[in-house]
Order: C-alpha cells, then structure tokens, then sequence
C-alpha cells in the first residue's frame, strides 16, 4: 500500500502567505493553474495532491497551503503567446478593446514606460491585430490574462463568464 500523497488544502493570494517559507514550488501553464483537485508534481520532485473546497485560478506567487501546515508555492511556466506592441497609448488601446470585444483572455504586462498586449498564439487574431496597426511577435513567457471585472483582485478568478443576445 502506498504512502497518501500530501494535500494542497487552501489557497492564498500573492503576498498574502509567508512565501520566504515555501518548502516547495509547483509550476504550471495557465491551463494548469485553474484547479480543484488534480496530482501535481513539485519543482523539487515530490508529488503532491491539490485538493481545495472549489476551483480556483491560481496566479504566479500564489501560495497553496499544505495539509501538514508547510507552503508550496505557484510559478506561472513559460509557454507560447503572442506579443502586441503598438506604436501609441491610443493603437494599444484600441488593440485591447477589439481583444476584449471578442472574450480572449489577454494580459496586460508592462514594458519600459508603456505596455504589451499578451495572448495566446492565433494566426487569424494576428492577422487582424497586424491589420489594425500592430505589431505581433511569437515569443515564450508565462501567461496571467487579466481576470476579469468580476474577478477581484488582478488575476484572481477569470472564471466570470456572461451570454450575450448580441452580435459582436
């Protein structure tokens, strides 16, 4: 008979557990990151079972709470996006609206004095961002799309959804 693996019970927010005392790391796509219960394996090796009370998006920082009281804490892993840069406030703005328009879950990441747009790879939403005056890079970096106005605190939650009766 085998050892039960050690259970992840509760979830905590980035700078909301004391992550100087992380025994252990756990990382993970953004797929990966929004979780009840699933078998991970931490940075370190050990096998773990996250196991909490309902679902929850995990973010890069996050601490997840052992059953016997010790932390382990959540990376964000490096996977491939697309990058969108625009050569004003007012472009990147409008980029961000058509992306929203059409529910694509999409960071906001800084960049120098501005920002970059980042987003899952889709060669048809590239063609369109590239028609509207962006530029558009394939790249590798973790990705933690913006949560949502129901969604707390940025990057917590994301799983707001509403239907629409309407085009867009």
């Amino acid at each position: 008979m085998t050892d039960p693996l050690p259970r992840l019970v509760e979830h905590a927010p980035a700078g909301h557990w004391p992550a100087g005392e992380a025994l252990d790391s756990v990382t993970l796509d953004f797929d990966a990151r929004h979780r009840r219960r699933i078998r991970l394996s931490g940075d370190r090796g050990t096998a773990l079972l996250l196991d909490l009370p309902r679902a929850v998006a995990l973010a890069e920082g996050d601490g997840l709470r052992l059953e016997s009281g010790g932390w382990v804490a959540v990376r964000a892993a490096a996977e491939p996006v697309m990058e969108v840069r625009a050569g004003d406030p007012l472009t990147l703005a409008r980029l961000a609206w058509h992306l929203g328009n059409r529910h694509l879950p999409t960071e906001l990441a800084p960049e120098g004095a501005g920002a970059v747009l980042r987003l899952r790879p889709d060669p048809v939403i590239a063609g369109m961002l590239r028609g509207l005056g962006a530029t558009v890079v394939e790249t590798t970096a973790p990705f933690q799309p913006e949560g949502g106005a129901y969604a707390g605190p940025a990057g917590q939650g994301g799983g707001h959804h509403h239907h629409h009766d309407h085009d867009h």
